[in-house]
């Protein structure tokens, strides 16, 4: 249940502020203008503050969020970086984007990274680690951490669909030395497009800060046209009205999550005599942000079978099984420094992962799910798989 079903009169308001302070949509300078309107400033240290982390960065797009964080940790040319092979084409192109190699692990029934897989593809050129929490279902962070700490990788989160999870009480993108958050129109909260990164250290975080600004230090004691700087950089800046509306989205976070775990459940408890379906694995102790639910069924032609009886009753389903391309690493010939890495015979690997997506149904999880349509749902869902 995306946050673009939640847009209200409270970002109508912060947008107004916008512009009944000065119109500045610059986030930097212009200082004599704006009255003390600092939105997307302000957007990142309630950020912050929410997810329980010392500082955070808005960027463009959870696609630059990635970007950004590899250029923050110095990774290019000649490194790898290990991620999993279901999730979102961004989170490898951003690899390729940074001069580094993408290797990609299988995943087990949570949907995501498979630790022991993770610990077969680490070499020499390993530098880091992104973990993707794939439709609101956390990583097993534990194990992969400890795996990141045990060959002193770094371990990136893509949170992209994981903003207001947790595991174990830390929130996600709080395990690893970076996390990176999506705002684009289909996620949790959304900015339009947008996207957030979070660091524990200080100077991880200036680097960041800096190359997502042309190399800009912002240094105080300089206006900015005669900024100081020691990198180069690129501009994934986020701007005034963005930040605006991520502010009143923050505050709708706990509201959305909590509406999403109820549908969700009441979905579950719909689905529970029906045998024929297995519902996707979390890890112990997880806190989802029930973005879909997912289940799995006994074959490829079975998934396609619920996609084709929920359409024709007005109902859809959510990447899987009608979206997989777009996905799963093993169609991303076209991507050409993947396929090298995997010895260009892409099509032929992650035979665990291709089994696990080619039998799962994932149903989205919408605002407007009521127990009428959910038992509808339930209703198709039995009738095409029983025997």
């Amino acid at each position: 249940m995306p946050g673009f079903e939640h847009i209200d009169k409270k970002e109508l308001e912060e947008v107004l502020d916008v512009f009944n302070s000065g119109g500045i949509l610059f986030r930097h300078g212009f200082d004599n203008l704006r009255n003390g309107c600092y939105k997307v400033d302000e957007f990142e240290k309630a950020f912050a503050a929410k997810i329980g982390t010392k500082y955070a960065l808005a960027v463009t797009s959870g696609t630059a969020a990635l970007r950004v964080a590899l250029a923050a940790l110095g990774i290019g040319k000649g490194d790898e970086v290990i991620t999993q092979c279901f999730t979102f084409v961004a989170t490898v192109e951003s690899i390729v984007e940074s001069g580094a190699t993408p290797v990609c692990t299988e995943i087990d029934k949570t949907l995501n990274m498979d630790p022991k897989d993770l610990e077969s593809k680490i070499t020499s050129k390993t530098k880091a680690v992104i973990a993707v929490h794939m439709l609101g279902t956390p990583a097993r962070l534990k194990e992969i951490k400890k795996i990141c700490e045990k060959y002193n990788l770094f371990l990136i989160e893509d949170t992209a669909w994981g903003c207001g999870g947790n595991l174990e009480n830390i929130n996600l993108g709080n395990w690893g030395d970076i996390g990176t958050f999506s705002f684009d129109f289909a996620k949790t909260i959304t900015t339009g497009e947008g996207g957030m990164i979070t660091f524990k250290d200080e100077k991880i975080y200036k680097k960041a800060a800096a190359w997502h600004d042309h190399g800009h230090e912002n240094n105080p004691k300089y206006p900015r046209w005669e900024d100081t700087r020691s990198s180069s950089g690129f501009n994934f800046r986020m701007m005034e009205l963005q930040g605006a509306i991520g502010l009143a989205q923050l505050k709708k976070l706990d509201f959305i999550i909590n509406l999403q775990r109820d549908i969700k459940q009441k979905l579950i408890n719909k689905l529970a005599n029906i045998n024929e379906i297995e519902l996707r694995n979390s890890p112990n102790d997880s806190y989802e942000t029930a973005d879909s639910l997912i289940f799995f069924v006994e074959s490829k032609k079975e998934a396609l079978k619920c996609r084709e009886n929920l359409l024709q009753n007005n109902f859809s389903t959510k990447i899987l099984p009608e979206a997989y391309s777009w996905h799963f690493a093993g169609t991303w010939e076209h991507i050409l420094e993947l396929n090298k890495a995997h010895k260009n015979n892409l099509k032929n690997q992650f035979h665990v992962s291709k089994s696990i997506l080619s039998r799962a149904v994932s149903l989205p999880i919408s605002s407007n799910l009521n127990n009428e349509k959910i038992d509808i749902i339930g209703d198709i869902i039995f009738s095409t798989l029983r025997k």
